[in-house]
């Protein structure tokens, strides 16, 4: 039941828009099946979905969360010929770009498709057959024709623009397809959310559908300021290692059940990144222990979430990544299991249940 469940929310999940800024209408359909499960949420002035679970006031507190955005474009230019150019938003694989389908996202039910032109094989040339195009340089074709008539479908300066939304449903329980990342984490958060409406006793749990995580990182911030956790979880994907390209990254694979990461860092002009709270990663073990759980580990460098922020509010946040292995991370064709996601589920749900008024929140030895 919960494997179907995962599987309605992430397809739909994966199939609504929602650029970094711009994550309403994916707000809209998350606060809808959280209705349907009973479970009431707000949001707030930045647009994080936010819904709390009270628990026992001498338990310390927690405070789970997945982003709710993903990463484009913005329209920068229309030029008289009705072709658009656009700045990136967020860490867009530009190896990824060429021949995409797009969505300029006018508004819903005006959304105007378009194409990322590609130069026509037959008249590349040799030093041009290699190169890969960056986004200062690539057009968008969306048939206007004219400016002007770009203009009347309502695109203009600031238009957000995504991959065009598919899933791809590939063997077994794999789906691959747009913003994998992290609709499935949002899908995952879901359930946890369903879990916790029927739960007795416990820690008080603060669940946040976060914005803007592609965009810099910052809503999730925005809510630990205000909910003032004292242990955090942060749900996303983790770099599966299980394809040639990556065989030397670590020992994350597709399928092997859920993950937490040992350590996370940049590296690549943001010096930030997290190395796990002691206390947190022996819950979390010793959950998958209790469990009979497979859990795998991650340890990486290139990596960053919203927790590497999360964890710097007011005295320090008892803080930890846990994830799903995902492949193909940042292109129209990310892909999980969702053997690995449902895992995720139940081990978050068990970890938070052990947590107790005794939980060791300091790094005392």
């Amino acid at each position: 039941m919960m494997r179907q469940r995962l599987r309605t929310d992430l397809k739909d999940l994966m199939m609504t828009p929602g650029l970094s800024g711009h994550e309403e209408r994916v707000a809209k359909l998350i606060r809808s099946r959280l209705s349907d499960a009973g479970v009431e949420s707000g949001v707030d002035r930045m647009g994080n979905v936010i819904t709390s679970f009270d628990g026992d006031p001498g338990t310390p507190s927690v405070m789970i969360f997945t982003h709710m955005d993903q990463l484009g474009f913005f329209v920068r230019r229309i030029e008289a010929d009705g072709l658009i150019r656009v700045e990136r938003m967020g860490g867009v694989s530009e190896r990824a770009m060429a021949a995409q389908a797009v969505t300029l996202c006018v508004g819903e039910g005006r959304d105007v498709p378009g194409i990322i032109m590609n130069k026509a094989h037959h008249a590349t040339t040799p030093d041009e057959k290699y190169k890969v195009v960056t986004t200062p340089d690539i057009l968008i074709d969306t048939g206007h024709g004219s400016k002007q008539a770009v203009e009347a479908a309502g695109v203009k300066i600031g238009t957000p623009v995504v991959y065009q939304s598919r899933v791809i449903e590939l063997a077994g329980d794999r789906v691959a397809g747009t913003s994998v990342d992290d609709r499935a984490g949002c899908a995952a958060l879901i359930e946890i959310a369903r879990a916790l409406a029927g739960r007795d006793g416990g820690p008080t749990v603060h669940v946040v559908f976060s914005v803007q995580e592609e965009f810099n990182l910052r809503g999730a911030v925005v809510a630990a300021q205000s909910l003032k956790p004292d242990i955090a979880i942060q749900i996303d994907l983790m770099m599966a290692s299980d394809t040639p390209d990556l065989a030397d990254r670590g020992e994350m694979k597709l399928g092997g059940g859920a993950g937490i990461s040992l350590y996370s860092f940049h590296g690549r002009g943001t010096l930030n990144g997290v190395i796990p709270h002691p206390s947190m990663v022996e819950l979390f073990e010793k959950t998958a222990e209790d469990l009979a759980m497979p859990l795998q580990r991650s340890a990486q460098v290139g990596v960053l979430t919203d927790l590497s922020y999360v964890q710097l509010v007011g005295e320090g946040v008892a803080s930890i990544d846990i994830g799903f292995p995902m492949r193909h991370s940042h292109s129209t064709v990310e892909c999980c299991d969702l053997g690995d996601v449902e895992a995720m589920v139940e081990l978050a749900v068990a970890a938070i249940a052990g947590i107790g008024p005794d939980f060791k929140l300091t790094r005392e030895s």
